[in-house]
């Protein structure tokens, strides 16, 4: 039944000291939070709100918590790292409520990444100035100064070692090594346009960068090895692809190399969504990048919102949100789903296996559970919402991540004071 349910058949990956649960113990436990998750009635959850922040949230990450695959179901502790333009990075306990840590005061903080391994946080400031801070202690690590803004900020392991890649306002991508932060390369994407799509390819080979600011550039693939181990004598391997006015753009999952993009195509300003695969010819004497196009569709979004989010939720399933509206595609372009549940745009949406969860500036999220259709394989249900409170006191939700037990979420204080509210479901 465990398997037929999550396909997942072993307890010892837990890492818990209940691994001698039996399995009847284990799917009834976990039966019972997936029942109070997606139906959101009250007494299945708590809500925190908290409070500290003197600024606007610019991000938040979830550093420790369960993931959907192999979740604690016994010991579902979950740390969040939020940031903000009060110049400070604070890490909560989102269960108690309670501050861990708080970084000391620098200039305004524009970003906010966790690392693969969940070891730091990183951040860049208003100056351009790259900091990491550990997860545990709060002490600060490395930094760089990149010397000016920066639009994106990417963080990838390969073979053991650790990189940074960073979009710069200027235009250009500079890629940082190991826990020094000691650079590698920089090289120009989009000259004078802030980078501000920085994606990286499932199996770390490609980088695809570009600018959402001019709708006459085009996004660019590149090689990683070109970035992180550069070549004095050669230039790095590199190529646009054959769309202009990348709205939005994300990597399927499940494939090594399959990028989606949301674009305009040039004739009624209409939106479109284009798949290509891309990977590598290596002949005896050079390598040429392949961008094949393996699907181009219109999208029947309004187009007015200049604001889209895209995300993959497996090898067949896109989510995007624009405006009120959520919309859910097949890679074929079928328009599996369609919700218009908020009263206000959508701010930020978080897709996982078990559910979307879209935050809204109407100050409210909605929950949305998938669920599996003999015909059409996977399809997305709508279940709840769940309110952030006061509209005196807040503007609406801005940003909002999960994990596989709690959501979190930032709410625009009117006062200027962003305050987060952490959502927990217990078993």
């Amino acid at each position: 039944m465990c398997l037929q349910r999550w396909s997942f058949c072993n307890l010892a990956v837990l890492g818990s000291e209940h691994v001698n649960h039996s399995w009847k113990r284990y799917f009834l436990q976990r039966c019972h939070l997936e029942m109070k998750m997606t139906t959101g009635r009250s007494g299945g959850y708590t809500c925190k709100s908290l409070r500290g922040h003197a600024g606007r949230v610019v991000g938040l990450v979830y550093l420790q918590g369960n993931s959907a695959r192999s979740p604690d179901l016994w010991n579902s502790r979950a740390t969040v790292c939020s940031a903000s333009t009060d110049g400070t990075v604070r890490a909560w306990d989102i269960q108690n409520g309670e501050l861990l840590w708080c970084s000391p005061v620098q200039s305004p903080l524009t970003a906010i990444i966790g690392d693969e391994r969940r070891e730091v946080v990183i951040t860049a400031d208003s100056t351009g100035l790259i900091k990491t801070w550990q997860v545990e202690s709060g002490q600060e690590g490395a930094s760089f100064a990149t010397g000016s803004p920066l639009g994106s900020l990417l963080q990838y392991n390969i073979n053991n070692n650790w990189f940074l890649t960073v979009g710069t306002s200027q235009g250009s991508v500079c890629t940082l090594a190991d826990s020094a932060l000691t650079k590698k390369s920089s090289v120009m994407v989009c000259d004078s346009f802030k980078v501000n799509t920085l994606l990286v390819s499932r199996d770390k080979k490609w980088i695809t960068a570009g600018t959402k600011d001019k709708d006459d550039l085009s996004p660019k693939v590149i090689y990683t090895e070109s970035l992180t181990s550069p070549s004095e004598d050669e230039d790095p391997l590199c190529q646009s692809l054959p769309v202009t006015g990348c709205q939005a753009a994300v990597f399927i999952p499940t494939q090594p190399a399959r990028l989606a993009l949301i674009h305009h195509n040039g004739l009624h300003n209409n939106q479109v969504l284009t798949v290509f695969d891309v990977s590598i010819k290596k002949t005896k004497y050079k390598s040429e990048i392949q961008v094949q196009q393996v699907e181009s569709f219109p999208l029947t979004l309004n187009s007015r919102y200049s604001k889209v989010l895209l995300e993959a939720a497996d090898s067949n399933c896109l989510v995007l949100a624009a405006g009120q509206e959520l919309y859910v595609y097949s890679l074929k372009g079928a328009l599996i789903a369609n919700f218009k549940e908020h009263t206000m745009s959508i701010s930020s949406i978080s897709v996982d296996s078990f559910r979307v969860v879209t935050a809204s500036q109407d100050l409210s999220l909605r929950v949305l559970t998938w669920g599996k259709d003999r015909d059409h394989g996977l399809t997305l249900e709508s279940q709840y919402h769940l309110l952030g409170g006061s509209h005196t006191m807040s503007r609406g939700f801005t940003h909002v991540a999960c994990d596989y037990s709690s959501i979190t979420a930032s709410a625009e204080g009117t006062d200027g004071k962003d305050v987060l509210k952490a959502y927990s479901f217990t078993s």
